[in-house]
């Protein structure tokens, strides 16, 4: 009852056609190519000169993405701090709240 059934194999039908007969042949021999003219290759990159003026643009903005990032993630982790502490204050005014209702107070 819980045997998988494997589906058979179907037989090919017809008739197969025979393998067709390749007959080499013959290479003439043409006249030869000439090589083709050597060129000088070209430059994969345009070379990029950084002058002090750039380095140091570069070095302000590198800057300036590492201090905003950063400032980012300190203001993330102060919002989950704060998060955090004010769930446990509303968890413990109303663990006290509880408390009072069964004392019948």
């Amino acid at each position: 009852m819980l045997r998988p059934k494997l589906p058979t194999m179907p037989q090919p039908t017809g008739m197969a056609t025979p393998p067709t007969v390749v007959e080499p042949t013959s290479i003439t021999p043409g006249t030869p190519a000439p090589p083709p003219a050597p060129t000088a290759p070209a430059p994969s990159r345009p070379t990029i000169q950084v002058t002090p003026g750039t380095a140091l643009a570069l070095v302000g903005g590198g800057t300036a993405v590492v201090l905003v990032v950063g400032a980012v993630l300190v203001s993330m982790l102060l919002a989950v701090a704060i998060t955090g502490v004010s769930v446990a204050l509303v968890a413990v005014v109303l663990r006290l709240l509880v408390n009072d209702m069964h004392k019948g107070r």
